[in-house]
């Protein structure tokens, strides 16, 4: 791991280490924290199969029924840098399993949610438990695993986790929300969360921070979750009152304000909760650009491939989720089988952008979909180019976490997961919208329901392709061919 990118805390975290940890228990490590990380993905992809039966069960409005997605993303998304820097100062054991306990106690509570205000209030909750642990995730992960190929192995399975327990929540929530009832979806939560925090407390190594005196910057603190929590919840409700609204302006010039704010504070802090040194690493701000880009680009194809099948093709819930399972079939495969022999092999920089080529190739397929698809010759292709995914994000979490320190792996941690909501914020918003406005002008000029949303998927998937260029764009110019090793 570079040195170079040194702490400035009086003294660095005590990091976890090998020592009675063998590979066996490195490993075991490993399957606590994608166990974790498959519970808060399959989450967010479960519920929005769910969204239908959920609307029609409490009577959320149309408008309403968008917190059960936006109480999570705001929570999560600005919570996230808080996150990783506590856990870095107090343990990131210690926030990992706290932050496991409140997703798994949310879970809980929404299943038993009888009024659409309950169930907001357990989403925003479940946001704040998946926060903390997955901003320390990561961190823990790089420093059980300091050999180059085990730690690309242990980074391709908890990537994998992540990609391909999207398109699998889609299937389990549609099988789930059909047999039993969309309450199921969080009770789910329950034996899976027991289960991570039960192996996680010997599985997990007990690393020590230099506590909350060596570097809690509360001014900080209050300025970035402030001004993230504003952005994305501007962001989110773009859809409802427009870009040039005078709301949205107002809140996105305040937001923008408070995050100014946060970065003159940095920059003057003696103990900053975002070193701003960790942005001089080329391989880090590139690949957190790189990685906005990506997941603003598949939002497109994770949740509005979905709305195709069931708005415009009449697929039910769990015919939905199956017609996705080889998307995440071979995610799983590339991620698991090749992903690391070729990063060791070619670099992770050229696997990024061979990964974002074929994703751009799928996009490209999904802006001809037809109204009347056959699924084998107008959507399996796209699911075959899909696997890009496979090979794009475990080198790109390599990527983002090759240039902090082990002081600073809580922060990479929380730093990389940001982007990620900040992209997926952004994707929402802007793709969401402008298939909207697009399907509104086909509706408006005499086109048929289904000919009108297909035109607004259309616009969204081909504006999802030119983010992925874009993408590919940064990567070759941001980041350099030798991979993690080089900065």
């Amino acid at each position: 791991m570079p040195a170079a990118l040194t702490s400035a805390l009086p003294d660095t975290p005590t990091a976890p280490t090998a020592g009675p940890h063998g590979l066996r228990s490195r490993w075991t490590a490993l399957a606590v924290l994608s166990t974790a990380m498959l519970m808060t993905v399959l989450d967010g992809s479960i519920v929005t199969v769910a969204m239908p039966a959920i609307q029609n069960d409490l009577g959320f409005s149309p408008a309403g029924l968008s917190w059960v997605v936006n109480a999570y993303l705001i929570a999560f998304g600005s919570l996230l840098l808080l996150a990783g820097r506590l856990g870095d100062l107090m343990g990131r054991k210690k926030m990992f399993l706290a932050g496991t306990a409140v997703f798994t106690g949310a879970s809980v509570l929404a299943g038993f949610a009888g009024s659409s205000a309950v169930l907001i209030a357990a989403r925003f909750l479940q946001g704040v438990g998946s926060a903390m642990a997955s901003a320390v995730s990561l961190g823990i992960l790089i420093t059980l695993f300091t050999e180059a190929r085990q730690r690309a192995r242990a980074i391709a399975v908890f990537s994998f986790t992540g990609a391909a327990g999207a398109s699998l929540g889609q299937v389990l929530g549609g099988a789930l929300t059909e047999a039993l009832d969309w309450h199921w979806i969080f009770f789910i939560n329950l034996p899976i969360g027991l289960a991570a925090l039960l192996l996680a407390l010997p599985a997990l190594p007990a690393g020590r921070g230099p506590g909350l005196g060596a570097g809690a910057d509360v001014l900080g603190a209050l300025l970035i979750t402030g001004g993230l929590m504003l952005g994305i919840y501007t962001v989110v409700k773009v859809e409802q009152y427009g870009w040039t609204s005078a709301r949205t302006l107002g809140l996105g010039a305040l937001s923008l304000a408070l995050l100014a704010g946060f970065t003159l504070r940095q920059a003057k802090a003696r103990t900053p909760l975002v070193p701003l040194r960790i942005f001089r690493s080329r391989t880090v701000t590139g690949a957190n650009l790189v990685q906005m880009m990506l997941v603003a680009a598949l939002f497109s194809f994770q949740i509005l491939v979905a709305l195709y099948l069931q708005k415009v093709q009449g697929y039910g819930a769990a015919a939905t989720g199956l017609a996705m399972l080889p998307a995440a079939l071979l995610i799983g495969a590339v991620s698991l089988g090749v992903s690391a022999r070729l990063n060791a092999r070619f670099g992770e920089r050229n696997v990024l952008v061979a990964g974002l080529g074929l994703l751009v190739a799928a996009l490209g397929l999904l802006t001809r979909l037809p109204v009347h698809a056959d699924y084998v010759t107008d959507l399996l292709p796209v699911m075959l180019l899909v696997s890009g995914i496979g090979l794009a994000l475990p080198a790109l979490t390599t990527l983002g976490m090759s240039g902090a320190d082990e002081a600073d792996a809580g922060l990479a941690s929380g730093l990389f997961n940001t982007t990620q909501q900040i992209g997926m914020a952004l994707g929402v918003a802007v793709l969401s919208t402008l298939a909207a406005s697009r399907t509104e002008s086909l509706a408006g000029s005499g086109s048929s329901p289904a000919e009108a949303l297909t035109g607004g998927y259309h616009l969204a998937f081909g504006i999802g392709a030119a983010l992925l260029l874009t993408g590919i764009v940064l990567a070759v110019t941001l980041l350099r061919a030798g991979g993690a090793s080089r900065r």
